[in-house]
């Protein structure tokens, strides 16, 4: 491990830019009461360490990332491991990976790739409310958390 940021606790890395991808994460957060997940920006400095950090250099904006230790997931594996850890009735969603994952990243992709055009994008990444702030991961500029 190349980072000093902490995997103890999974880690969504999202499309900061994104409006869809925006409010995907305000829903993990309102819906993770036991504050499971951290957050940060896949344009950020922190995304770039632990994309490296867990071996996945071909990424693109296209796609959420969860880093959950030393492994990542993508697409609709990553979308529904988070599901089956939030609240009940969204846990039950994680049910959905019976569906083969083809099938469902099919689904993802023709989302992904419209989601500017339906939903918008911001001109910089989100800035947390205070109240979300330590869930975000950040790195200094010594790289370390």
């Amino acid at each position: 491990m190349t980072t000093a940021i902490p995997r103890d606790k999974p880690i969504l890395l999202f499309d900061g830019v994104c409006n869809l991808c925006n409010g995907s994460i305000q829903f993990v957060i309102d819906h993770d009461p036991e504050g499971t997940f951290r957050f940060a920006p896949l344009q950020s400095e922190a995304a770039e360490a632990l994309l490296a950090d867990v071996g996945f250099d071909d990424y693109d904006f296209d796609t959420f990332v969860l880093v959950e230790g030393d492994d990542h997931y993508t697409k609709s594996e990553a979308a529904l491991r988070v599901a089956r850890r939030l609240e009940f009735p969204w846990s039950l969603a994680g049910a959905f990976r019976v569906v083969p994952r083809p099938l469902r990243d099919a689904v993802y992709d023709t989302v992904g790739s419209h989601r500017y055009a339906v939903f918008g994008k911001k001109a910089q990444c989100m800035i947390p409310t205070p109240e979300i702030r330590e869930r975000f991961v950040e790195m200094d500029a010594t790289g370390a958390e």
